[in-house]
């Protein structure tokens, strides 16, 4: 991704430190945040620094590779398998985090620098699925195309490149005009702060709106696709994302509007039978009673926009059951959202 002329990557691990871009002060500073521990890796992902399945997936290797460094002699087990369980608890419905925890973790078993290898390879297998996402996913988008977009599943999310947006990119650099709608995304607001940011860096035309917009822009037919991301794809196609996912999958059936989900296929979990199964982190209520913004001198400020003495539910996620996708955009190709297209689909992936 280019910041300005540099080219970054979202988190990178340089000797024992995990760096990566600081997610929590974008858009208003761009600052790299530098983990010198696991610990200080897992409160990383923890009060989301690095959010998006892929980064997280990403950082979570790479705090288990710090673990492996970290590791005492005594009782050596013991602290890796602490350790662990401190990472995968740091957010539980991703499923590239868990992933990327346990192939470290075995990797680690050989010897410490095989757990930094593997970390590292994990990492790099990410940019080169998130760019085959966009290859196969800009097959799907036409020329002067209206989409909508939830969260952000851009180059922020992952390593590099992004899910529901590297379509765009590819779009956009094969001379096709895109706009993109940019969800708000309610709490958090990582629509317009950074999918809105990236768009910007990239060039891309596009609008914020309020979550609540997206059903008149589709009754008013002014959007021709929705793409999102995806944190657990269960083996029967129900995909959990971001809160407010499953209005915009209802939506869009509702008025005939292809709805895909971008995701390389470690986010697909074939333990898990359906959406039913996946654990929903609860998050906060502070992110929906306050909200970020900046003063007039410029400074990062957080501000009440609730009545006083309120509480709030905050699920972080919901899930979309499988019949309200179109398809799921993979790094091997498109698959239909049902359980026996999923299981053919990865076996002869497998097999390749």
């Amino acid at each position: 991704m280019l910041v300005g002329d540099s080219s970054y990557q979202t988190v990178w691990m340089e000797g024992h430190s995990v760096k990566m871009i600081d997610q929590n002060a974008l858009p208003f500073n761009f600052q790299i945040h530098e983990c010198l521990s696991y610990w200080d890796t897992c409160m990383a992902i923890t009060d989301m620094t690095v959010r998006g399945a892929g980064a997280i997936g990403a950082a979570a290797a790479f705090a288990m590779a710090q673990a492996f460094l970290e590791a005492p002699e005594t009782d050596r087990e013991l602290f890796l398998n602490d350790a662990r369980d401190e990472i995968e608890g740091t957010r539980p419905t991703a499923r590239n985090l868990f992933f990327a925890v346990e192939r470290v973790f075995e990797a680690g078993q050989i010897s410490t620098e095989n757990a930094k290898i593997e970390a590292q390879r994990i990492a790099l297998q990410d940019i080169e699925d998130c760019k085959s996402i966009g290859e196969y996913g800009n097959k799907l988008i036409k020329n002067h195309a209206r989409i909508l977009t939830h969260c952000n599943a851009g180059w922020l999310a992952f390593v590099d490149y992004g899910s529901a947006l590297s379509p765009i990119y590819v779009a956009k650099k094969q001379g096709k005009e895109v706009f993109v709608y940019v969800d708000e995304t309610r709490p958090r607001s990582q629509g317009a702060k950074l999918t809105a940011w990236e768009l910007m860096q990239e060039g891309v035309p596009f609008t914020i709106i309020v979550d609540s917009v997206a059903a008149s822009l589709m009754m008013e037919q002014k959007i021709d696709m929705v793409i999102v991301g995806a944190d657990r794809i269960a083996r029967n196609g129900d995909v959990a994302n971001k809160i407010g996912t499953l209005d915009r999958a209802i939506l869009a059936q509702s008025f005939g509007i292809p709805f895909y989900v971008a995701a390389p296929t470690t986010t697909f979990d074939m333990d898990c039978k359906s959406g039913k199964s996946i654990i929903i982190e609860e998050r906060s209520q502070d992110e929906v009673l306050y909200q970020d913004g900046l003063d007039a001198n410029g400074n990062t400020i957080k501000i009440m926009v609730c009545a006083p003495g309120s509480t709030a539910y905050n699920p972080a996620f919901d899930v979309t059951p499988a019949k309200y996708i179109t398809g799921i955009i993979t790094e091997k190709g498109i698959v239909k959202a049902h359980h026996q297209s999923i299981a053919s689909f990865l076996k002869t992936t497998e097999d390749e």
